[in-house]
């Protein structure tokens, strides 16, 4: 099992942090052991075990007898709440910058995510648009907004992100043509674009994409260097990548040579 894990942490990590990556190691290996968790992070075995009674509460491990392994097989995601806390000072200035880039007048698309609620929360108070959006959070939020027309996409409720993702959401966006569409990622690199562990989210992602006449993405710098299960996007399809400073400039050099515009935030 050692030969799985990565060389150990040497720095200190924030708990939501070692949480993250305790949920990737055990996406990528399969399952983790409480005993080498702890020498990885340089923490206790009880702060490890703290750590996966929470992830287990948030439906993204399984305790097992001396580790975890992963939740569900396909694939996992957790709750909204607990990402929203998740690099969210990182994820306001994404959203600040990335209002830069909304149409005069128009219909736009805004993806589900937590970054993309904070996105909505920024939108200008009288900004004349049409927002389509598969986020009941996003809608909740601009409902208070007297000038903007909200039009929510039907289809099962994905529970743990408040957001429709299924093959009936799939049909009722091919038909639409936007002028924008802001969307997010949980994996992005250099090589392989934008990624997804999930098939149904990442064939939603890619109707959106088919929709919009510019596609501005909006990615944390965490989830950059991480290729996940599905690519959704070549860097070809993407025209803006709003991401932090804190990104390897020689990835965003590379990125930019590609096509796509970067902004720093």
């Amino acid at each position: 099992m050692t030969d799985q894990l990565t060389e150990p942490t040497t720095t200190t990590l924030f708990q939501t942090e070692r949480q993250r990556e305790i949920v990737g190691i055990t996406r990528q290996s399969g399952r983790v052991e409480v005993a080498e968790l702890a020498d990885r992070f340089r923490v206790t075995t009880e702060t490890i075990r703290r750590d996966l009674s929470d992830l287990q509460r948030q439906q993204v491990v399984r305790r097992v007898h001396g580790g975890a392994i992963p939740w569900e097989t396909d694939g996992f995601e957790p709750l909204l709440s607990v990402r929203a806390d998740q690099h969210d000072p990182e994820k306001r200035r994404l959203a600040q910058a990335a209002v830069q880039e909304l149409p005069d007048t128009g219909a736009i698309i805004i993806d589900s995510g937590s970054t993309l609620n904070r996105f909505a929360e920024v939108l200008p108070r009288h900004c004349n648009l049409r927002v389509v959006t598969n986020s009941l959070h996003t809608a909740q939020i601009l409902a208070e907004y007297e000038d903007v027309d909200v039009i929510v996409i039907g289809g099962k409720l994905r529970k743990n992100t408040l957001a429709m993702v299924d093959a009936d959401t799939v049909a009722a966006v091919d038909p639409l043509v936007v002028d924008t569409l802001f969307i997010s990622s949980d994996g992005l690199s250099a090589t392989k674009g934008l990624t997804t562990p999930y098939r149904e989210e990442a064939a939603l992602k890619q109707a959106m994409i088919r929709s919009a006449r510019r596609v501005v993405a909006l990615v944390d710098h965490s989830k950059v260097g991480q290729d996940q299960f599905v690519r959704f996007a070549d860097w070809s399809e993407v025209d803006v990548l709003v991401t932090n400073s804190e990104v390897d400039p020689g990835i965003v050099a590379t990125i930019e040579s590609l096509g796509t515009t970067v902004l720093l935030a």
